[in-house]
């Protein structure tokens, strides 16, 4: 699971060692918003080909929403796949569930829930055999519902946390979160990125190598958490061991739900992948 996935323009092949090497966990080839209309085959053929010299490379390609772009786009994934290139998948803009049924060749789905119609569906996409990860993006989809957001984007929250419920309800990682567009303002990205932390996100998207440290810094879990979350899988696994139906640590009984609690912050420990 990424704490950053880091999107690099499908036209700038000169970029794309560049965001590897950024510090994200992984990285997003987009071939949509970041590609003029001109570009798109163009950019196409540098990613495709860029993934075939990096084969295991930590790198998704968001493909485009646009059906027949789309249709281009996912040949060339398919491509990839019959020919055993390693990448993590294909991101899929304004997923619904009929974007999410298009035929990539059985790589995994990382859907980008950015519609009113991916909202209404989310419980169908997130249950789609290909999908292993939901995102959201927000600038596309306030415009979609008309909404204007205030600086606290209070008004996302409801869907925000619609695409948590949806995410643990499927069995997948936990989200993605939005991007944060103000490159300025580095305090409000630490701040929002813990607060999607908190509220069941298991990372975000970025759209700079200079966003990487500080989300990979709120994703990770403090040390004392860790410690916590050792101690008390540590303590679960000695009262199995000795037969103890019962488990308790520092006066807290743990039950499992406290134990899915620690194994969730020992599972986001470090740097994570894809």
């Amino acid at each position: 699971m990424s704490r950053t996935t880091l999107y690099v323009p499908g036209d700038r092949p000169e970029r794309f060692d560049k965001a590897v090497a950024s510090g994200a966990d992984a990285v997003i080839c987009d071939l949509e918003d970041a590609v003029a209309e001109g570009a798109k085959a163009d950019a196409r053929s540098a990613v495709m080909s860029w993934l075939r010299a990096h084969s295991g490379v930590a790198a998704w390609v968001r493909v485009n929403s646009r059906p027949d772009l789309r249709e281009d786009d996912a040949a060339a994934v398919r491509s990839l796949v019959a020919d055993g290139v390693g990448f993590a998948g294909v991101v899929v803009p304004k997923a619904d569930v009929a974007a999410c049924s298009v035929d990539f060749g059985g790589c995994p789905i990382m859907a980008l829930i950015e519609s009113a119609v991916g909202v209404a569906d989310i419980y169908q996409v997130a249950a789609a055999p290909a999908v292993v990860r939901l995102a959201l993006g927000e600038e596309d989809l306030a415009a979609d519902l008309g909404m204007e957001l205030s600086a606290d984007r209070l008004e996302m929250w409801p869907i925000r946390t619609r695409v948590v419920v949806a995410s643990v309800g499927s069995g997948l990682e936990a989200p993605c979160g939005p991007v944060f567009t103000d490159l300025a303002d580095g305090d409000g990205l630490t701040a929002t990125s813990e607060s999607l932390r908190r509220h069941g996100f298991g990372g975000r998207s970025v759209i700079h190598p200079g966003q990487v440290a500080a989300v990979n810094a709120a994703f990770t879990p403090p040390a004392e958490l860790i410690a916590w979350a050792e101690a008390v899988v540590a303590t679960s696994e000695e009262a199995a061991a000795e037969g103890r139906s019962v488990a308790v640590l520092d006066g807290e009984f743990i039950d499992t739900a406290v134990l899915r609690r620690a194994q969730s912050v020992l599972a986001r420990r470090g740097r994570q992948h894809l």
